[in-house]
């Protein structure tokens, strides 16, 4: 189609860097080839960093692999910013010298 797209993403690896390195292969991947990815990238960007988990715990329990992984991703759809996080990283976004409060960081005490 027409619309511009771009994506970012950064992992933080816990235990290792397997699930770090396989969600920076995978994800991008299952966003681009989500079904909902013109109508609601928001969507797509939530089914799949889960499709993306799903594989990886396939992979992690195949392999007996123990390492996990934080994540924060950025879509950019025409001008709009939609922003996905799993973990504690966070993402900030700096507005004419002024910080946006873009998310509220998954914490355990966090409901």
């Amino acid at each position: 189609d027409d619309t511009d797209r771009a994506y970012f993403a950064v992992f933080d690896g816990h235990g290792g860097v397997d699930a770090a390195n396989y969600s920076a292969t995978h994800l991008h991947v299952n966003v681009g080839l989500h079904e909902e990815i013109v109508k609601n990238p928001a969507e797509a960007l939530k089914c799949s960093f889960q499709k993306t988990d799903e594989m990886f715990l396939f992979k992690a329990k195949r392999e007996k692999l123990r390492s996990g992984t934080t994540g924060v991703s950025a879509l950019i759809v025409g001008n709009k910013l939609h922003i996905a996080w799993l973990g504690d990283s966070q993402v900030m976004l700096v507005q004419q010298g002024k910080a946006v409060t873009l998310m509220e960081p998954h914490k355990p005490e966090r409901e």
